[in-house]
Order: structure tokens, then sequence, then C-alpha cells
């Protein structure tokens, strides 16, 4: 992997979050999502691609900026299971997830969860892409002979 596909790879990786987010925040303002959120870290494909390239990150990036990803990366997922709990759940229901939102009929308590949970999704978003933008610094900063 060169220097440019690392990069490029790692702003893929935000992005891909940055469009995960929005699918979420289409599931609370009660709107239709085609494929929700992979619930493990190895399922998403900023995961799928980060974990089969595990050596090389951890050669460029270092054990400790890989770790603070991965750990980071996990916890996203973690959180976000909460989410997609109460998705299923309502979805489960006799009038559909949507349906309740839409009509304001959704258990306030539920909602008002969901609300945090996000809030929560957003604060660990932040820090991942925080540990992402470290990860470009230090790869932009490496020569290119590192990469191969």
């Amino acid at each position: 992997m060169t220097k440019t596909e690392m990069l490029e790879a790692v702003e893929a990786a935000k992005d891909i979050h940055k469009k995960e987010m929005e699918k979420i925040e289409s599931i609370i303002k009660g709107k239709s999502v085609e494929e929700p959120t992979a619930l493990g870290k190895m399922e998403c494909a900023c995961g799928q691609w980060f974990y089969a390239n595990e050596d090389m990150m951890k050669k460029i990036l270092g054990h400790q900026l890989f770790e603070r990803l991965d750990r980071t990366h996990e916890r996203w997922h973690k959180d976000y299971s909460r989410v997609y709990e109460i998705y299923q759940n309502q979805k489960q229901r006799k009038s559909g997830f949507f349906s309740k939102i839409l009509n304001k009929n959704m258990d306030a308590l539920e909602y008002d969860k969901l609300k945090l949970y996000y809030k929560e999704l957003t604060q660990i978003t932040e820090e991942l892409f925080r540990e992402a933008d470290t990860a470009i610094r230090r790869i932009t900063a490496l020569q290119e002979s590192k990469f191969n």
C-alpha cells in the first residue's frame, strides 16, 4: 500500500462513519434506511479495510495509535448497538418503528434514550475523527519509502 493509498483509505473511513451517522440521524427522524449500519467493528466497510491491513497500519501508525483507533472504533459500534436495539424493538411492534415516530406514538422514554445514545455516539464519532486526523498527520509526515 502506498502512502497516497493509505491517506485516501483513512479519509474514506472517516467518510464512511459520517454517512453512518447520517443514517442514524435518519432513523431518529423517522425516515427509512435501506441498509442499517453494521453492528460489529469488523463488519463495516471501515473495519474491513482497517483490520485487513492491520500489520501495515501498526507498522506505519505505531501500536499505540493503532490501539486507540481500534478501541474507539469498537466503542462506536458498541454504542451504536444500543440505537440498533431500539430500532429493532420498535420495528417489530404492530405499527412499525417508522410509523410510530412519524405519528409521534413512539414511547417517549425510548425516544429520549434514542436521542441520548445519538448524542453519545456523536461524541465518540468526534473522538474517532480526531484519532483518524492524528493518523493522517503521521502518515503525511512519513517518507514514501516507509510504504510498500
